[in-house]
């Protein structure tokens, strides 16, 4: 799998995780996506979408949801139709975050918790979170849009310590050395 892959179209971020064990609260995952302008790729999101809302267009939208990781494959699917987005958009960043019920969570505390990024029958990511096992929020990957009009993915798996919302606000923001 390279590092940066040319993406056509319609892409799926899938989530899974094993469900709490018996007597304790439910594990709450979700896929957040963050919009960014042209003008501004790290800049405030336009929107964002998670299991709450969709993007106004309906471009971007969830499949599945699961507020406790039972079921069988894939709890959580995530649909981006990149070439659908409007012309005005040039970054998508997706992450997960977990719902901080009941005490701090982080991805350590997980079992069998991971990430895949599909085009079609193309894996783009598969990520079991290891690299950001004390995180409580984490990027999976981008989406740029280059000079031509044409949309890449790069893989960008990076912790943060933050609940769902102070962590789709800073999602997008540039990594600090």
């Amino acid at each position: 799998m390279s590092s940066v892959s040319k993406v056509m179209g319609k892409v799926e971020v899938r989530l899974r995780w094993d469900p709490s064990p018996w007597g304790q609260q439910p594990r709450h995952l979700d896929i957040v996506a963050a919009t960014y302008s042209s003008d501004a790729p790290h800049g405030r999101p336009v929107y964002v979408v998670n299991s709450e809302s969709r993007s106004p267009d309906g471009t971007i939208n969830m499949s599945r949801h699961s507020e406790s990781g039972q079921g069988y494959g894939y709890m959580e699917v995530m649909v981006l139709e990149l070439d659908r987005l409007a012309a005005s958009f040039g970054r998508v960043v997706v992450g997960v975050a977990i719902h901080q019920n009941g005490g701090t969570r982080t991805f350590g505390d997980l079992s069998h918790a991971r990430a895949l990024v599909v085009e079609g029958y193309k894996e783009l990511l598969s990520d079991d979170f290891a690299e950001v096992s004390g995180s409580t929020a984490a990027t999976v990957g981008e989406f740029t849009k280059d000079a031509a009009g044409a949309w890449e993915f790069r893989p960008m798996v990076r912790g943060f310590d933050s609940e769902p919302v102070g962590f789709s606000a800073e999602m997008g923001s540039v990594p600090q050395a």
